[in-house]
């Protein structure tokens, strides 16, 4: 078990050694759970050809409403990350964590990523959904 701050970061070897994520995730203080955000901008149209400059512009909203409810990155305890196709995502998962690392930095929530059809907008890639845990 490792620990950031709050949060316990929970990998039994027995599940094999994860990247890119924590197998669990446990903490003690005020939950936040952070909607659905695609690369939606403020006047309602979806941003970035790429699934990787929709990433980027997701995260950045999840972690705006994050700063608002009074946490920041070192906060997220989960995330769901529904994504439209998963091949091009895959391809392009390198360039996706130096998106993550920018933003984030080396913690990692327990996560899933989740194919899906579509998103309610038909051009929005991919959608981060979370959840926080901010130390009282």
């Amino acid at each position: 078990m490792t620990t950031h701050s709050h949060l316990d970061y929970v990998n039994p070897p027995e599940l094999g050694r994860p990247s890119g994520f924590s197998h669990a995730v446990s903490g003690v203080g005020r939950q936040v759970f952070l909607a659905g955000q695609t690369a939606l901008n403020p006047e309602g149209i979806i941003v970035g050809e790429t699934v990787v400059e929709q990433f980027e512009t997701a995260l950045t909203s999840l972690l705006a409403a994050l700063r608002a409810a009074g946490g920041g990155p070192e906060h997220l305890a989960s995330l769901t990350i529904y994504i439209v196709d998963m091949d091009d995502y895959k391809a392009n998962a390198r360039e996706i964590g130096r998106v993550w690392k920018r933003l984030v930095g080396a913690s990692y929530p327990a996560m899933a990523g989740i194919g899906v059809s579509r998103l309610w907008d038909k051009e929005a890639l991919v959608e981060v959904q979370g959840h926080a845990v901010i130390a009282d």
